[in-house]
């Protein structure tokens, strides 16, 4: 019987980008003044945040239906940080052009990535009952 391979979810290329996008909204969210900070409520990096913790729980979940719930959680939490938040910087001029560009780049990547892992969490539930 061959044995499976195991991926470090360090390794994992999904897990680095989530890791890249909170240190980079770290950065940002900490520079805004106060009132931009209070009137958020922290929102904005909660969410980016959240994104990489939900991969993280889930990819420590046995069950794949357990890992996809918490991969669709992640997903919600980055269309919440990329499609709203980041778009509220941007249109209230708390973030530049270039810093917005980047972001969105890496908001992108990382969603594609994230559904590439749903869909191969799935294929694997599919092999394991053959």
């Amino acid at each position: 019987m061959e044995k499976k391979k195991y991926i470090k979810l360090e390794d994992l290329e999904v897990y680095k980008l989530a890791m890249e996008l909170s240190n980079l909204s770290w950065d940002i969210y900490s520079n805004l003044d106060y009132q931009t900070r209070k009137i958020m409520e922290d929102q904005f990096i909660t969410a980016i945040d959240s994104v990489g913790a939900n991969i993280t729980e889930g990819y420590g979940r046995f069950h794949y239906l357990d890992r996809i719930k918490f991969f669709y959680n992640a997903r919600a939490s980055l269309y919440e940080y990329y499609k709203y938040w980041l778009e509220l910087l941007k249109n209230r001029e708390k973030i530049n052009d270039e810093q917005y560009k980047k972001l969105k780049k890496l908001s992108n990547n990382l969603l594609i990535k994230l559904n590439n892992l749903i869909n191969s969490t799935y294929k694997t539930k599919n092999k394991n009952m053959v």
